[in-house]
């Protein structure tokens, strides 16, 4: 039931289509200023460039994708023939577990958080017995919200073949060490492959200061894009040894027009990771999104999200709300994660804010708040006013 206070506010909001103010989403979905503006014009181009009376659809769309491919490449330090684009990070994932040869695995252990991203843990866990590997899952110590940096580490032994780093945990925004990670993976001799999703974006990266064997990410969250495109990278050495996935199609070869189906060659460089067409739609869709925000200021965005950030802890700390994430800045990525109070129902409370121009959402009973580039103080304010103590 609505309290007065949320009342006036869902009345004062009604009509507030293109209000965005109280976006505290960028966990999930991000958005920017003229986001549905540029998204279709890109779409309408496309459409314009696809229907047209000619021969060259294609070359327009592969270089749309090859464009997005390559800021990608730009915004986490690597080469363009480096990364690979796919459907979804769970899709980016299995195309390189699928590149790995099976002595790689098999017989050894897959080290991962119990505070990863579900869907990977779901994918390693069929897998496991299909490709001979253990999978071994550190647990979040008993009363407290979040794999510990140091228990990771720790399980990481000598029998892990593979390490699969979260950079920032999508139910507590807990930022794991990078550099510590790439020093046990080197000193276990292990592959060490890192999901970058909640975090990049927000917070500055750059795989040459922590070489990883494997990145996946996604242009959804703070990229601002579209779903459907899952981006991938592969380190060089990888390339080298050989990676072969068994998934494969005429777009994996050096030469997608070679018709020879006696004559299949992988193509030299990421492209490997390719199937058969590709897919071209999200692409274009998630490119203006991914060029906002390469253009803006260095640390511009993270400034911003910080001071909203310490606005919204306060406001928790205020209510009595048990925090979730890290206080420490440098711990944390870019949203802030509470528990709900066991007398409310935390997805009741999501439907009412909405209602109210607030945006969040909730996973059993934490409460996930992410402020981005959109949302303001005075969308915080609103939720102030409505969230219950």
């Amino acid at each position: 039931m609505l309290t007065e206070t949320m009342e006036k506010l869902v009345m004062h909001h009604a009509s507030s289509a293109d209000d965005f103010s109280g976006w505290l989403m960028y966990h999930s979905v991000g958005v920017y200023p003229g986001h549905r503006e540029a998204m279709t014009r890109a779409l309408g181009e496309f459409a314009a460039s696809w229907c047209a009376p000619d021969d060259s659809r294609w070359d327009a769309a592969l270089a749309a994708r090859g464009a997005l491919l390559t800021d990608w490449a730009a915004l986490i330090g690597v080469q363009p023939a480096h990364v690979f684009g796919a459907q979804n990070v769970t899709d980016t994932f299995a195309r390189y577990l699928d590149g790995l040869a099976d002595e790689t695995l098999r017989g050894r252990t897959v080290l991962i958080a119990a505070d990863c991203f579900p869907s990977l843990h779901f994918l390693l866990s069929g897998l496991a017995a299909r490709r001979g590997f253990t999978l071994r899952t550190v647990a979040v110590r008993q009363d407290e919200a979040y794999v510990r940096d140091e228990d990771f580490i720790e399980a990481w032994t000598a029998d892990v073949a593979l390490a699969l780093v979260t950079w920032v945990s999508s139910l507590t925004s807990k930022r794991a060490n990078l550099a510590a990670m790439c020093d046990q993976a080197r000193r276990r001799g292990s592959l060490a492959a890192l999901d970058v999703t909640q975090g990049i974006g927000i917070l500055p990266f750059d795989l040459n200061a922590t070489p990883f064997d494997f990145v996946c990410g996604s242009t959804l969250k703070w990229l601002c894009g579209a779903p459907g495109t899952g981006l991938g990278y592969i380190a060089p050495h990888a390339l080298t040894q050989g990676a072969a996935p068994a998934v494969r199609g005429w777009f994996s070869q050096e030469d997608p027009f070679n018709w020879n189906i006696d004559a299949f060659a992988y193509a030299p460089d990421a492209r490997r990771f390719d199937t058969g067409t590709p897919s071209v739609l999200p692409f274009v869709a998630s490119q203006p999104g991914m060029t906002w925000m390469r253009s803006q200021p260095r640390g511009s965005v993270r400034e911003h999200n910080l001071a909203l950030s310490h606005q919204l802890i306060a406001m928790l700390d205020q209510k009595g709300y048990r925090l979730l994430s890290p206080r420490n800045d440098d711990e944390r990525g870019g949203s802030i994660m509470a528990e709900a109070p066991a007398h409310l129902n935390a997805a009741q409370l999501v439907v009412q804010l909405k209602h109210a121009g607030v945006f969040v959402d909730s996973r059993s009973r934490t409460l996930r708040f992410s402020p981005g580039v959109c949302t303001t103080s005075a969308g915080l304010e609103r939720l102030a006013q409505c969230l219950p103590r």
